[in-house]
Order: C-alpha cells, then sequence, then structure tokens
C-alpha cells in the first residue's frame, strides 16, 4: 500500500469534509502510484487521513473513498451500493427511471448509475473506479437483476482522466438497447445507447412536474433545446393549445417525436430544428408565447469558460423575454457547477433590465432526491432550475 502525503498548509477543503485533495496540496511522493491506485493519505507526521484513488496527472489527484483505517474491498464497494440503491427504494420506489449512483455524493467517486426499468446506463468518469469495473458490474447486476447494462463511457470528463471515450453493452452483441419508462403520467421510450448522457434526463423529473403548474389551458408554450421533449409533453398535459419544440439535433427531435406519439400527442407538438440562439431573437410579435422553457447545454465546461457563459445566459434570457407576452412564464435551467446560482440569477436580472422587464420568482428547483448533494462538495449540486413571471 502506497501513500501520498498532505502538505502542511493544505487540505483545508479536505479537512471541512470535500473529497477531493488536488495535486498542488500534495508532496511529490518517493514512489509515485499508478492511476487508480487505491493508497492511504497521510499527514506530514504519517498519521492516517483516508484511503482514496490516485492520479499522478490529473489536477484531482486524491478522491477520498473512506476515513477508516480499513482498506476498501469488494465488500466496502459491495456496502456503499447497497445504501445508495436503498434511498432510491424509500424516495422512489416504484419509478421505473430513477439515479441510483449518483459518484462522490454516493461515496462512489466517478461513478454514475441510471436505472431505466430493467436496463442499467453506467458511466465511469475516475480511473479508480474503472481500474474496478470487473468487480462493480457484476454486483449491479446481481443487486438490480438487471437484464442489461450499457456503459456509457463516452464523457468527456474521461479525457481529464486520461481514459478512452467508448460505449459498449455488457457482456452483450446488442446493438440496440431501450427501455420504456413512466414519469408523472407521462410515457417516454429512452434509446440507452444513443441518448444524451446516460441515455435521458433523469435529473429534470420534479422540474418537469413543476413547470406543467404555471401553464393555463390555451396557453403558447415554446420549449427550446427540448432535447427528448420533456417539458413539451408537460405542457400538453396542462392543456396547451400550440407547442413549439425546437432543438439543433435531429437526432434528439426524433426522440422527442417519437416520445409525442405514444403519447398520442404528434398533432399537438411543433417540432423545429433551428440553432435555437440565433432563431429566437429573430420571431415576430404574433409568435409570441405565454409560456418559454429553456434548458440549454452547459455553457461552462471549466473554471475559464465562465465569462463567456455569464454572457449566453444573458443574451438567452433577453431573447427569452422578448418572445414573452407581458406577464409570461419563463421557466429556465442551468446545468454547469462553474456557474453559480447567484451568477445564474444576475444573468436573469441583466437581462430583464436591458429589456425594460421585471421579474417575480415562482419556482426554485434543483436535482431531485436521487441526485444528492453534499453539504461539503458544492459540485455536486449543479443543477438549477427557476420559473418567473415576466412582468
Amino acid at each position: 500500500m502506497k501513500s501520498i502525503i498532505l502538505k502542511s498548509k493544505a487540505g483545508r477543503r479536505f479537512k471541512q469534509g470535500h473529497p477531493w485533495v488536488f495535486s498542488n496540496e500534495l508532496e511529490k511522493p518517493a514512489e509515485r502510484p499508478e492511476a487508480g491506485d487505491i493508497v492511504s493519505l497521510r499527514q506530514q507526521d504519517g498519521a492516517f487521513l483516508a484511503y482514496g484513488f490516485y492520479h499522478p496527472n490529473s489536477l484531482i489527484a486524491f478522491r477520498a473513498l473512506t476515513g477508516k483505517e480499513e482498506l476498501p474491498g469488494e465488500a466496502f464497494f459491495s456496502g456503499l451500493i447497497d445504501q445508495a440503491i436503498s434511498l432510491r427504494d424509500k424516495v422512489y420506489p416504484q419509478s421505473t427511471a430513477r439515479r441510483l449512483i449518483h459518484s462522490e455524493s454516493d461515496g462512489l467517486p466517478g461513478l454514475i448509475v441510471d436505472q431505466f426499468n430493467d436496463v442499467l446506463s453506467v458511466q465511469i468518469n475516475s480511473a479508480g473506479m474503472e481500474r474496478l469495473i470487473d468487480t462493480i458490474l457484476p454486483l449491479l447486476k446481481q443487486k438490480m437483476s438487471a437484464k442489461n447494462i450499457v456503459i456509457r463511457n463516452d464523457s468527456t470528463l474521461r479525457n481529464l482522466e486520461g481514459l478512452k471515450q467508448y460505449i459498449d453493452v455488457w457482456q452483450s452483441d446488442e446493438k440496440e438497447v431501450t427501455a420504456d419508462i413512466m414519469e408523472n403520467d407521462i410515457h417516454y421510450h429512452v434509446d440507452v445507447i444513443n441518448g444524451q448522457k446516460t441515455g435521458f434526463f433523469i435529473d429534470q423529473r420534479e422540474n418537469r412536474f413543476a413547470f406543467r403548474r404555471f401553464i393555463g389551458k390555451g396557453d403558447r408554450v415554446l420549449d427550446a433545446f427540448c432535447n427528448d421533449g420533456g417539458f413539451a409533453l408537460n405542457a400538453v398535459l396542462a392543456g396547451a393549445t400550440h407547442i413549439d419544440a425546437a432543438d439543433i439535433s435531429e437526432s434528439a427531435l426524433a426522440r422527442a417525436a417519437k416520445n409525442a406519439s405514444i403519447n398520442n400527442s404528434s398533432e399537438k407538438i411543433n417540432f423545429i430544428k433551428t440553432d435555437v440562439m440565433k432563431w429566437l431573437p429573430g420571431l415576430k410579435p404574433e409568435q409570441h408565447y405565454d409560456v418559454v422553457n429553456v434548458d440549454p447545454p452547459s455553457f461552462a465546461s471549466n473554471r475559464k469558460s465562465i465569462p463567456v457563459a455569464r454572457k449566453a445566459y444573458r443574451k438567452l434570457h433577453g431573447s427569452a423575454m422578448q418572445v414573452l407576452k407581458v406577464g409570461g412564464i419563463l421557466s429556465t435551467s442551468c446545468c454547469s457547477h462553474h456557474i453559480s446560482e447567484e451568477d445564474f440569477l444576475a444573468s436573469i436580472q441583466q437581462a430583464a433590465v436591458r429589456n425594460g422587464r421585471q421579474c417575480q420568482m415562482l419556482f426554485r428547483g434543483g436535482p431531485p432526491a436521487d441526485h444528492p448533494v453534499l453539504l461539503a462538495m458544492p459540485e455536486s449540486g449543479y443543477l438549477k432550475f427557476h420559473l418567473f413571471r415576466v412582468l
């Protein structure tokens, strides 16, 4: 067992509960461990602090697993998986789609597992967890009686750990893996291999339902960056008479159209293939809406992109307000942990001032209970969701 040493005045966030130690907080090890090794983190005097994954070439050099001085083995990881599943069984016992494991928030750094009925979608973003894949996958299959496990290791986050990107179906030659799920009385067909991220955005479950409350019968609604059509379908159930769903991705629009079809809503939603950022500002007054939802992809993939992202959110919110009728509802999301809620709200207020509007916040949402947020790790609470009346 190799050890790494924390610098004498470093690790302040780690000592307050954050599970990461950065490379500049560690002494240069005499014998450098390999990427993904489980090592012990120690103080200058040799006192034990934690076991965790080490990476010699990543900014996040250490990801904590346990503060107990007992080497983690298969029983340790099995216990953490059981603990994660028990939470989901408690908060979403009947759900056909839920996040089973939420990485560091469940004590399993770099491991994300989503359940879509009898299919599991697994994404691994740390070298340490990649080394344990032959231990983790059999445990998941056994505990969940999974018909298929899709490995969605196509995230760009893997680049940071020197891991190749790939998609595979574990112990299977199947080229297509799909699942049918129900969410708040809406039926979705999930393409687990080709859908975005792990196949479907489970994290917006409760926000989509909240959105439904603010739509009146006869409303004109825009679902911008519609992806699989979740917000548009909730608008249908709320009684909207005209719904536009816009996205630049043909594959996303195809999935959304299929979901509309299986919910007998094809004639109620108008799908538009367009670059929303360029399309919105050009809409004419007769095309304006009672409700506008904007759920864009992340504008900030790292800290360096924060200034550009702030401008993009401000521009998007301004364009959305310009196509809203007075007193209309603006629904908006941010999925980047690099953008704070303060910055996100500032982009909305700045857009309102520039357009001579006032915003009343009606609802503040975030990730659901199967995406738990570690209080000591703000990064785990990435999702922001707000609803406003724009006056």
